[in-house]
């Protein structure tokens, strides 16, 4: 095997993934393929097309040379422009174009990383620019494939993968924005720990707690008299991290205790991503 041992749960966890969107997709009808999807403004084409684009252009695929219309309201930094362009140039792709290019896309890319020798600590091109080192690289792409796969499933009403090693892996990422999230940008005191309880597919439960500096950290022990405990299954906490969905509209499946002023500056601060 010429993958290195620390890449490969990265290369497993995205075959896995990608594979899962490539058999949900291959079905669709033409009128499937523009359903509305959480992820804001993006139908399913859309977070097809985005997948497709970003793995071409970690195979050295040129950039598509596209102008990207005037009255496309979300697009309000460079990023989202960069992000958007393979979106657009494919908003007008049949059916069965998408399915057989994001086929040729998931066989290229899986060669390319069956094929991969260099170690993890090698320095590599971020999406977008920028340098990375090749384990964070994979680690992305396996973060932003399944988050995707799990719009896809919600817009398609076909869930699943909700415990699987990507979301092992996402959910870790995720995690490790919310000392920040907490300590910092909700502005939570020195000494007070936050829980988060979470149940369902995934199950686990994590303290962020912060120190006399200010800082947060996080960890898997049980914290006595947390200053703010919430309760929540892992597909609700999946949408709110991500920014798919407002905390007032999924209150229902949220139980929280303890400091209400701290528990609502949380839930302003709780989409880490979109």
């Amino acid at each position: 095997m010429t993958v290195h041992s620390k890449l490969q749960p990265s290369i497993d966890a995205w075959t896995h993934s990608i594979e899962s969107i490539n058999e949900m997709v291959s079905p669709l009808t033409e009128g499937e393929w523009s359903r509305a999807t959480e992820c804001p403004y993006w139908s399913v084409r859309d977070i097809v097309s985005h997948i497709i684009g970003f793995e071409c252009e970690l195979l050295g695929d040129p950039r598509p040379i596209h102008s990207l219309p005037s009255d496309l309201r979300h697009i309000t930094s460079e990023t989202a422009r960069y992000t958007e362009v393979p979106v657009d140039i494919r908003r007008h792709h049949t059916a069965p174009e998408m399915t057989s290019e994001l086929e040729y896309t998931i066989i290229r890319r899986s060669r390319q990383l069956r094929n991969e020798t260099r170690q993890p600590d090698t320095e590599v091109r971020a999406i977008g620019g920028g340098e990375i080192t090749l384990e964070e690289q994979l680690l992305t792409r396996v973060f932003d494939v399944w988050v995707h796969e799990q719009d896809l499933r919600r817009a398609l009403d076909k869930p699943g993968n909700l415990a699987s090693a990507a979301a092992v892996l996402s959910r870790d990422r995720f995690l490790r924005a919310l000392p920040k999230l907490v300590a910092h940008d909700a502005g939570a005191k020195p000494g007070s720990a936050v829980v988060f309880d979470v149940h369902g597919p995934l199950e686990f439960m994590r303290t962020v707690r912060v120190d006399a500096d200010g800082r947060g950290t996080i960890d898997s022990a049980v914290s006595l008299g947390p200053a703010v405990t919430f309760v929540v299954d892992w597909e609700t906490l999946l949408r709110l991290l991500a920014g798919r969905v407002r905390p007032a509209a999924v209150a229902d499946r949220l139980k929280i205790e303890g400091d209400p002023e701290l528990a609502d500056a949380i839930l302003a601060h709780i989409a880490v991503t979109r």
